[in-house]
């Protein structure tokens, strides 16, 4: 395989940081070669808050992952997310001053320019719009307007916004690790795409990632992304209330939560009991297993049900019923225990527990397997992604230049490939990156 196939993921999460290395098989799936991680440092809630920090930890997953792959790492597909992150809904038309000629793409183009010029909240900056469905001339539901007779084009967007400087940091934290910007991905659409399947994404489907300071939530209908948010939660805050309700440290809180912990309190009896050492000679705690669960259920249901209330708010009451799919639950915080059974009782909805071996080969080590790293293999599927339409481009543009060499004549430019919003995004924090050098 060439070195060029290969593509890292870097996600940049509140407790742990993974550099992820992977390349497609003959097949066509996905083969990690190597990973690596490293505990976060200088990230609260999805959003960098110390930046030496996060270069040390950044460059310590990349090692990790470099020795257990043998490849080197130069670029990488870096996932944003945090609390900054929120979604709009939004509607807005062109006039078009010929009615006679077909709409093509650059009215479409058009239309999504209009709506980048929307007024936000100083320091925010929209980062992704995505067209729902069209109206042409009042005519509803329409999926494809190009190639149709129309004055009027009208849309609804989903409109993503996020604080520049947050991102920029990304940026920057990358870059002073020695690494190139390869993409920016949003960590929703990256986990979503290593976990949903397209019958999932066209049935209509809620994705809960639960992180250690976010939990993001992606709602898909019609293999169409129709709403995303952050709640400010993860699995961080279920540590911090056992800590606190059972007076114990942070690292025994966390080990109690992974070994002994329970969404669903009535699973415990009375009687089990877990003893934790005490601190420097004092003497061991005793704790009931029914009371960590206790602790544990509290926060989970406040988490699910801010989860549900941005469902609903997504459409309206029957909403959820045209969610066939139901609610997939990945990252880390869907390993707890009997937290399956909450949600489908608190949502009333369908759920499974996703595990991005959707799109990976068939002998991938279980570890890749986990909830664990759904972003991170969703980031190394986005970056091969990318790598496939960089190469149609300069297949294209050869063409392009062979058809000029031996025909002369006068003939039509061939179309540039038209980017991405990410691929814009990732181009304005490099520029930026590269001006304040």
């Amino acid at each position: 395989m060439e070195a060029n196939k290969i593509s890292v993921g870097l996600d940049i999460g509140t407790t742990k940081i993974v550099a992820m290395i992977g390349r497609k098989n003959d097949y066509g799936k996905v083969e990690i070669l190597g990973i690596g991680k490293s505990k976060s440092l200088g990230v609260h809630r999805g959003v960098v808050n110390n930046i030496t920090q996060t270069i040390q930890s950044i460059q310590q997953a990349v090692q990790e992952a470099e020795l257990a792959s043998g490849a080197k790492i130069e670029e990488v597909t870096v996932g944003i997310a945090g609390q900054h992150i929120r979604s709009l809904q939004h509607s807005d038309y062109i006039t078009r001053t010929n009615s006679d000629e077909v709409i093509d793409e650059d009215d479409i183009e058009r239309l999504i320019n209009q709506v980048h010029k929307l007024v936000m909240l100083p320091g925010e900056e929209i980062i992704h719009v995505l067209p729902q469905e069209y109206k042409v001339d009042g005519q509803p539901e329409i999926k494809e307007p190009i190639g149709m007779y129309g004055g009027r084009l009208e849309a609804n967007f989903h409109v993503v916004v996020g604080q520049v400087s947050s991102i920029r940091n990304i940026g920057r934290c990358v870059k002073s690790s020695g690494l190139g910007l390869e993409g920016i991905t949003l960590e929703p659409l990256a986990s979503a795409n290593a976990v949903l399947s397209q019958e999932e994404k066209e049935a209509g489907v809620a994705l809960i990632d639960i992180g250690g300071g976010t939990t993001d939530l992606a709602i898909f209908r019609d293999g169409i992304i129709r709403h995303t948010a952050v709640i400010p939660f993860g699995g961080n805050v279920i540590t911090e209330d056992i800590k606190e309700g059972c007076s114990i440290i942070e690292k025994q809180a966390e080990l109690l939560k992974i070994k002994f912990g329970s969404a669903w309190p009535g699973e415990n009896k009375d009687n089990e009991i877990v003893s934790i050492p005490g601190l420097r000679g004092r003497e061991p705690k005793e704790i009931t297993l029914k009371n960590l669960s206790k602790i544990i259920h509290a926060r989970v249901v406040e988490i699910i049900e801010q989860v549900y209330v941005e469902i609903k708010n997504y459409g309206h009451e029957e909403q959820k019923k045209k969610l066939i799919a139901g609610i997939v639950l990945t990252g880390g915080g869907s390993q707890l225990k009997h937290l399956k059974q909450l949600v489908e009782y608190i949502t009333g909805m369908d759920t499974r527990i996703g595990y991005p071996n959707e799109h990976l080969a068939g002998d991938s080590d279980d570890e890749v397997t986990s909830p664990l790293y759904a972003t991170a293999v969703g980031l190394v599927m986005d970056g091969l992604k990318r790598q496939e339409r960089k190469l149609e481009h300069e297949a294209q543009e050869l063409e392009q230049a062979n058809a000029e060499l031996d025909n002369d004549e006068e003939k039509e430019p061939v179309k540039p490939v038209k980017k991405s919003f990410l691929d814009k995004l990732t181009e304005r924090v490099k520029d930026f990156l590269d001006s304040a050098e």
